[in-house]
C-alpha cells in the first residue's frame, strides 16, 4: 500500500504521458536500490519525463499535494542519496529520457547537455569536435551528467581540471515550487549578483532538479603519457607527485595511488588483468601527463621524472605505456579496484579528503587505528593522491561473518572520520552526504554552517518535498 492518493498518482501519470511512467513493482525495483545494496526503499511510481516542462509539471503537482519526490540520474550514488525511503510515500523522478546534447560550440568551448546524458556520451560528443570534457570517473558508462553535477562528482582528473563544480558555466533547474530557472549562460564572466548555479551543484537534488547544463570544454590533448610506477610507500608517492609537477611544468593530469592488496584483489577477480611488474611491490602510482604538444617533450619529461625518482629512491620500478591500448590496460587496473572488493566480502567505504600533504599521514594513522580495533582487517586505501581524496576501505577479516563486520560500520568509520577531521579534512570528498552521512556531518561542520544549509533548504523547499531526509535534516527527520 502507498500513502499517496490514487488521484495524485493519476495526475502524475498524465503529466508525463503513457510512456513516461513505471508502476510495475518488478520494473521499479532497480530504481529503489542503491548501487551497493546498502539502502533499499519503496516507491509506487517512477516518472520518466522527456522535457523540462514535464519535470516542472511533476514538481508542481508534488508541491501542491505535499508528495515527496526523489530525483535520480544513473543511480550510482554510494550514500543513499538517489533512492527513496522504505515508507512507499515517495515518487522517483528519473531523468534518463532527457538525454539530448542540445548544442556544441567549439569556438566558445561549451557543450549544452540535458541531465540524462550519460557522462561517456558527453565525452564522446566533445571528442567529436576535437575537444575534451574533463570529468572522468569509473562509472562514466552509466552515470548521468545531472547526477554528476548534483553530487559535485570528482574523479581522476581533478588534479588538473577541478571537480564537476569547475566544469559548469550555466544550469537549467526546476525549483521545488515548479518554476523553471533558465540559467543556461555560456559566459566566462558574469558579476551580476549571486552565483546561483553553485546552490544546486553538490546539493544532491534537495534544492532543485538540474535538467540541463552548459559545460566547459578544453583543448583535446595531442599527447598523453601514462606510467605505472612502483613506490615504497605513500610518502614516496607524494614526493613523486611533487617531482612530476615540477618536471612536467604542471602537466600532470592524474596521480592515482594503489596498494598491493588492492591490486591483488583486481588480479584475482577481474578477468583480463595482469600484474605489470615481475616483482611484487607494496604501493603503486598511476601517473598521467597530458599536453597540447604532439612532439616528444612529454615523454621526455615523464622519463626524466622516473629517472630522478629512481635516483632519489622514491621509485622502485616503472612501466610506461607505448600505445593507447597499453595505457587503457593500466587504467583498467585502477578503475576495477572498487568492483574487485565485492567478492572479498564486506567492505566499509570511507570517501575522505585531507590536504594533499597530509595524505600519507592519514593513511598511516587511520590504518593503525582500524587495525587496533579490528584484528585481521584488510585495509584498501586508494584513489586520488593528486587532490588529497583517498578511498579508505577496510575489508572484512578472512573468515569473519560479513554482517558482523558491517555491523561495526559506525564504530570503524567514526575512528577514521575523527582522524580525518584532526588533519583538517572532509568526511565526504566526492560521494556526497545523502542519507548515509546526513547526521554525522553535524559533528564536524560548525553549527553556523549547518544552520545556513538548513536555512537554504527551508527557504527554497518549505514543504520539504524535494529529496527529503538527504544531506541535511531541514525539518522533520525521516
Amino acid at each position: 500500500m502507498t500513502a499517496i492518493p490514487a488521484e495524485v498518482i493519476a495526475r502524475l501519470k498524465t503529466a508525463v504521458g503513457t510512456r513516461g511512467f513505471i508502476e510495475d513493482p518488478a520494473e521499479i525495483a532497480p530504481y529503489v536500490v542503491e548501487w551497493r545494496g546498502l539502502y533499499r526503499g519503496n516507491s509506487p511510481l517512477v516518472v520518466r519525463p522527456t522535457s523540462t516542462a514535464e519535470v516542472a509539471a511533476v514538481m508542481a503537482i508534488c508541491q501542491e499535494t505535499g508528495t515527496r519526490l526523489v530525483p535520480q540520474g544513473g543511480n550510482t550514488s554510494l550514500v543513499g542519496g538517489s533512492v527513496p525511503f522504505e515508507a512507499n510515500d515517495e515518487i522517483v523522478i528519473s531523468l534518463s529520457r532527457m538525454n539530448r546534447i542540445r548544442s556544441i560550440d567549439p569556438m566558445d568551448d561549451t557543450l549544452t547537455a540535458e541531465a540524462g546524458c550519460v557522462l561517456a556520451q558527453v565525452q564522446e560528443a566533445a571528442a567529436g569536435v576535437d575537444r575534451l570534457f574533463a570529468l572522468r570517473i569509473a562509472s562514466e558508462g552509466s552515470c548521468q551528467i545531472g547526477g554528476n553535477l548534483s553530487t559535485n562528482a570528482g574523479g581522476t582528473n581533478v588534479l588538473r581540471y577541478g571537480n564537476a563544480r569547475d566544469q559548469v558555466l550555466g544550469l537549467e533547474v526546476v525549483l521545488p515550487d515548479g518554476r523553471i530557472w533558465d540559467g543556461l549562460r555560456a559566459l566566462r564572466k558574469d558579476n551580476t549578483g549571486y552565483d546561483l548555479k553553485q546552490l544546486f551543484i553538490g546539493a544532491e537534488g534537495t534544492l532543485g532538479i538540474i535538467t540541463a547544463a552548459v559545460l566547459k570544454l578544453h583543448p583535446r590533448p595531442a599527447s598523453v603519457e601514462t606510467a605505472f610506477v612502483a613506490v615504497p610507500d605513500p610518502h614516496a608517492a607524494l614526493k613523486l607527485l611533487d617531482l612530476a609537477k615540477r618536471r612536467s611544468g604542471g602537466q600532470v593530469t592524474a596521480c592515482e595511488l594503489m596498494p598491493r592488496l588492492g591490486l591483488d584483489y583486481v588480479l584475482r577477480h577481474t578477468p583480463g588483468t595482469r600484474d605489470p611488474f615481475a616483482e611484487r611491490h607494496p604501493w603503486m602510482v598511476l601517473l598521467e601527463f597530458a599536453s597540447g604538444d604532439g612532439g616528444g617533450a612529454l615523454r621526455t619529461a615523464l622519463e626524466a621524472t622516473l629517472e630522478d625518482g629512481l635516483t632519489d629512491g622514491i621509485v622502485l620500478d616503472a612501466v610506461v605505456a607505448d600505445t593507447m591500448e597499453q595505457a587503457k590496460a593500466l587504467w583498467f587496473l585502477r578503475e576495477s579496484m572498487s568492483e574487485a572488493q565485492k567478492p572479498e566480502g564486506g567492505s566499509i567505504k570511507c570517501d575522505i579528503a585531507v590536504p594533499i600533504s597530509r595524505t600519507p599521514d592519514f593513511i598511516d594513522r587511520a590504518s593503525r587505528a582500524v587495525e587496533a580495533i579490528c584484528d585481521g582487517v584488510r585495509i584498501i586505501a586508494f584513489g586520488h593522491l593528486g587532490d588529497g581524496n583517498i578511498h579508505f576501505n577496510p575489508s572484512q577479516p578472512v573468515g569473519m561473518d560479513k554482517q558482523a563486520f558491517l555491523d561495526r560500520w559506525e564504530e570503524i568509520t567514526g575512528v577514521i572520520h575523527a582522524i580525518t577531521h584532526e588533519l583538517g579534512g572532509s568526511i565526504s570528498a566526492e560521494h556526497g552526504l545523502g542519507r548515509l552521512k546526513r547526521d554525522e556531518i553535524t559533528h564536524y561542520k560548525p553549527a553556523v554552517e549547518i544552520d545556513l544549509m538548513r536555512t537554504l533548504k527551508r527557504t527554497l523547499d518549505p514543504g520539504n518535498v524535494l529529496n527529503p531526509g538527504k544531506v541535511v535534516a531541514a525539518q522533520t527527520a525521516r
